[in-house]
């Protein structure tokens, strides 16, 4: 019971991995609140996460979507302790396919700007809503979700790449500009397994 009575919130906790997170942080005793976009399974993962447990429905890409959350919650549980930014998405697509010397695809506009908002603006939007509690409050932490691509690429994932190495360039300002607050700001680089070598890479990128 090392997280007793603390108040988390994990974004993107109706499944996966979030709620792999929410779960164990529920049986250290926390008062866990998930947010995510899938209603219906958010509120059936709210039913294992026990008493002092919310789900709200967010859109983490939305400044006023994750305003109005953390408030609530503020509202409700008086603090925030710990926040786990995890909600992401893929829509993989290499920069260009050339096929024969002729364009045969690309990575849309749309899939690229989807990534990017939610995987990096939406970790920056749930940051910065916390972190004036959690300074009023006297300390917290803030951990956000990278992923091993951040750091040595993958074919296919320009979008979701460059979210994930922004991910670790925004904890480690954060880490410099909130420490004076108390407020921990950490980054978890995550694998996607199974990792196969991918023959046309000049380096070792890895695809799923």
């Amino acid at each position: 019971m090392r997280m007793k009575d603390k108040v988390v919130l994990v974004t993107g906790g109706a499944a996966g991995i979030g709620k792999a997170t929410a779960l164990r942080f529920a049986e250290e005793g926390a008062k866990v609140v998930i947010c995510d976009v899938n209603e219906a399974v958010g509120q059936e993962t709210l039913k294992e996460l026990g008493e002092g447990a919310a789900f709200y429905k967010v859109n983490v890409t939305s400044r006023e979507d994750v305003q109005k959350w953390v408030d609530d919650v503020v509202a409700k549980y008086g603090r925030i302790d710990v926040i786990v930014s995890n909600a992401g998405v893929l829509r993989d697509g290499q920069l260009v396919k050339v096929k024969e010397g002729n364009l045969v695809g690309q990575m849309s506009e749309p899939d690229f700007d989807l990534v990017i908002s939610v995987n990096l603006k939406g970790v920056f939007n749930c940051a910065q809503a916390v972190a004036p509690v959690m300074a009023k409050q006297g300390g917290g932490v803030i951990l956000n979700a990278s992923s091993v691509v951040g750091l040595d690429a993958n074919f296919g994932q320009t979008n979701y790449v460059a979210t994930k190495f922004g991910v670790i360039g925004m904890t480690k300002v954060w880490a410099r500009e909130l420490g004076k607050f108390n407020i921990r700001v950490n980054a978890v680089a995550l694998a996607s397994p199974p990792l196969k070598w991918s023959p046309p890479c000049p380096r070792k990128f890895w695809t799923a």
